[in-house]
């Protein structure tokens, strides 16, 4: 993959106390005109804003992810209930995408998602950076060679005080705990047990007065015997740590366990340090998404049209299980009913 090919779009919400401001970004890397004449090829970037996201549905911009502009791969990371029609322009554009997790808002947007990423024959994959993170890896190693027996019960918490962002409270933003941080809870559970879907589902919770969940606990129960708790919520810190509890032992993330940095296997502590960012970073560990960035690179240059490690079937299933769960607790969205 060139590493001056790459297509980043955001939209970034900012909020006043009188109004909100829509603000698109686009930052394209790549264009042949616009390549400093270097040996190296250095990235460079070329911003440009729009009022509305409907605004990147003009032929200027498909234009721009014509073969003309060198794109490899797409990242999407807009708010929760644009994530679908963002991801389809771009794979309808024959573009490979790396879409912000959750991937959409329910199931059916995540089917269609995936039928128009067959149907255009491109790369297409929900970006869980947690997954990809050494220490990630270093866990399905260890439970892949029976360090800690039959995994018995897996419990993972995120909770933090974010009810003043409105993207994370709002319904028409898509917010909610669930949806925000819950799903690396439950993403966490699914990666322990590879994918397996659950026997039954039960999910608690508590809404605000926007109609999201404020706080929800989901508990799943898996064939064996095998049983994992999720808690998760807006308004107040948790331990933020996950815990899988075997037949022979334990292994256990600590505190943020979204971007983890060290395990602790049968009560004995191993880091796994991030490299130093080169600049300054809005959120903690952020230069973890390297690893992500890596695996679409990787997945790209064999010609995969999906990652191993996060299918699209893991996401079809992270959205079946939010769904039920969101259904139990009485969170819906307008897009559950279109």
């Amino acid at each position: 993959m060139r590493c001056t090919g790459v297509f980043f779009l955001h939209l970034h919400w900012k909020y006043s106390q009188t109004k909100w401001s829509r603000s698109p970004l686009v930052a394209l890397n790549g264009h042949r005109s616009l390549r400093r004449s270097t040996k190296s090829r250095a990235p460079m970037g070329v911003m440009m804003n729009w009022l509305t996201i409907q605004k990147l549905r003009n032929s200027c911009l498909l234009e721009m992810l014509s073969p003309v502009y060198i794109v490899d791969v797409v990242y999407v990371g807009t708010i929760h209930p644009k994530h679908r029609p963002v991801s389809l322009l771009f794979m309808n554009a024959k573009k490979n995408v790396l879409c912000e997790k959750p991937l959409a808002m329910n199931l059916r947007e995540v089917q269609e998602m995936v039928a128009a990423a067959k149907v255009n024959n491109v790369f297409f994959m929900e970006a869980v950076w947690t997954r990809f993170f050494p220490a990630s890896l270093e866990i399905s190693r260890l439970l892949a060679q029976g360090e800690v027996g039959e995994v018995k019960m897996v419990r993972a918490d995120f909770g933090v005080s974010i009810a003043h962002i409105p993207r994370s409270v709002e319904k028409e933003l898509g917010g909610g705990a669930l949806l925000d941080i819950g799903i690396y809870c439950l993403q966490f559970v699914l990666m322990v047990f590879n994918g397996e879907k659950p026997e039954c589902i039960q999910a608690t919770g508590i809404c605000l007065d926007t109609g999201v969940d404020e706080a929800m606990v989901v508990t799943l129960k898996f064939s064996r015997g095998r049983m994992a708790v999720c808690r998760c919520t807006v308004t107040a810190e948790l331990p933020n740590d996950a815990v899988i509890s075997g037949t022979k032992g334990s292994i256990r993330v600590p505190e943020h366990m979204w971007c983890p940095t060290s395990l602790v296997v049968n009560g004995k502590e191993t880091a796994y340090p991030l490299p130093e960012p080169y600049l300054p970073l809005n959120f903690l560990n952020s230069i973890g998404m390297r690893y992500e960035a890596e695996e679409v690179r990787q997945c790209l240059l064999k010609g995969m049209k999906e990652s191993p490690r996060m299918s699209l079937a893991d996401s079809a299933l992270l959205a079946e299980i939010m769904d039920e769960a969101r259904q139990q607790v009485g969170v819906s969205y307008s897009q559950d009913c279109q």
